[in-house]
């Protein structure tokens, strides 16, 4: 009886210590992201679909119905395909450098990004500050991600840029 009490309060142990564990494992996970940039209603992407880029022919402006919250902003979706795509695994389709530009984090800068200056490149979706920069970052796309993946783990802990003031956007 004593060695059953024994193997069942080793079972507990072990049991709480792998739960410990796997917090600690998700925290720090969640503790590593950087804040991600957000309109002035907390939308990423300023309301797109994040899916659709992927998906679609053009981004999809995502309905406020159908949204889901993820590192710090809500999401929106033009389908419940889309947010269930999302939510069974969104680093898939958020975009690059928590959504801002990959011109400027290869400037070593963080900057707000327009949704209609993006490109795919490998299955990761990389946001520009607007079609000008978006012109001067594929002049060098490899040269200019390689850049920001090597600024990025300083500037992940940054605050996110500020979105633009104002009427527009």
């Amino acid at each position: 009886m004593g060695l059953l009490l024994t193997a069942k309060t080793c079972l507990r142990l072990s049991l709480g210590a792998a739960n410990l564990a796997l917090a600690v494992f998700l925290l720090a996970g969640a503790a590593f992201a950087g804040e991600q940039y957000v309109d002035r209603e907390g939308r990423a992407v300023s309301g797109f679909d994040v899916v659709s880029y992927h998906t679609a022919e053009t981004p999809q402006m995502g309905l406020a119905d159908i949204s889901a919250a993820y590192n710090g902003a809500v999401w929106h979706f033009a389908s419940e395909a889309n947010r269930e795509a999302f939510l069974a695994n969104p680093q898939r389709y958020i975009p690059a450098y928590d959504g801002h530009c990959a011109w400027a984090a290869s400037r070593g800068y963080k900057a707000r990004t327009d949704p209609q200056a993006y490109r795919i490149v490998e299955g990761v979706l990389y946001m520009n500050y607007d079609a000008g920069i978006q012109r001067r970052w594929e002049r060098d796309i490899d040269g200019f991600i390689t850049q920001a993946e090597a600024n990025w783990p300083e500037l992940e802990a940054e605050p996110a840029a500020s979105p633009p003031r104002g009427w527009f956007r």
